[in-house]
């Protein structure tokens, strides 16, 4: 993997990313299906992956290419109903949910790990919170300790766990992190 001095992931040969295109979102929704039935991605499939890949990526979509085809994706938004991290960062810091950006819909196609696709595209979404003078933090289920390691890895810190309930049945440990200031 290529790291700049930073420790942040950088494009090289054969690994880029890009703007989500609406072309993208049905070869997204197949790495997501290939990645929900070995990791359990997202938890609960959607009825309309390909809308519940958008609608949390108001801000913008990015999708990695590895050797020219598409093997991730990472959204990010303003946080909505559901979002825990932005509360628990606002009151950490004394300030408005408004000053955060939730970075979501972080996945990699599981034949392309182990190339920094992850690292760059988490990249991608933070240089684009930052530009918008927010601060990037985002939810993940607990028990998804591989997406964990990677947000320590990065420097991001873990500044709570939650239970959150998603319906009558499923409650769910959930962490909160916020990048590195």
């Amino acid at each position: 993997m290529n790291i700049e001095n930073s420790g942040v992931a950088v494009e090289g040969p054969g690994r880029r990313v890009r703007r989500r295109t609406d072309g993208d979102v049905a070869t997204c929704v197949r790495v997501l299906a290939d990645v929900h039935r070995r990791d359990g991605y997202p938890v609960n499939w959607p009825d309309r992956p390909d809308a519940w890949l958008s609608q949390a990526c108001a801000w913008g979509a990015w999708v990695a290419e590895l050797g020219g085809r598409v093997v991730g994706h990472v959204g990010l938004s303003r946080g909505g109903e559901g979002d825990l991290a932005p509360g628990v960062w606002s009151d950490r810091n004394g300030t408005s949910k408004d000053r955060t950006a939730v970075v979501s819909r972080l996945f990699v196609a599981p034949q392309a790990r182990g190339h920094g696709i992850g690292a760059l595209l988490i990249g991608r979404a933070v240089a684009e919170a930052r530009g918008r003078g927010l601060h990037p933090v985002l939810d993940v289920v607990a028990s998804d300790t591989a997406a964990a390691a990677l947000y320590e890895r990065l420097g991001w810190e873990l500044m709570a766990t939650v239970e959150q309930r998603w319906s009558p049945s499923q409650l769910v440990a959930v962490h909160c992190y916020a990048a590195a200031s």
